[in-house]
């Protein structure tokens, strides 16, 4: 059974930071690529950053270019995503799965809230 569970998430100042952390089970991580994705309060998901299975190749949405780090830790089925210079608009919950631009599994972990306010 496959398991996505998120955490790191918090309440933020404007320019802070967070790291998000993602712990895949049930599937052989290491061989898939994995990506971070958000929902924004009445907004529909988006996909924010993906890394292939290797880690060796990263992609980020334009929003997000330049303030977020994509990275994995294959021997412990962690994926990471480290947020730097947020602003209100990156609050969103934030959720990971496998996959570059389509997500794998249809049964999402539960997200982990990001909200960034002064």
């Amino acid at each position: 059974q496959v398991q996505l569970v998120e955490s790191g998430g918090g309440l933020v100042q404007p320019g802070g930071s967070l790291r998000l952390s993602c712990v895949a089970s049930g599937f052989t991580f290491s061989l898939l690529s994995m990506s971070w994705y958000r929902q924004a309060p009445g907004k529909e998901r988006e996909l924010v950053a993906s890394i292939t299975s290797t880690g060796i190749s990263t992609n980020f949405a334009e929003s997000v270019k330049g303030r977020f780090t994509i990275s994995r830790d294959n021997a412990k089925n962690t994926v990471y995503l480290q947020m730097n210079s947020l602003n209100p608009e990156d609050t969103a919950i934030y959720y990971c799965n496998a996959g570059l631009k389509i997500p794998v599994y249809t049964n999402w972990g539960q997200g982990t809230q990001v909200t960034v306010s002064s």
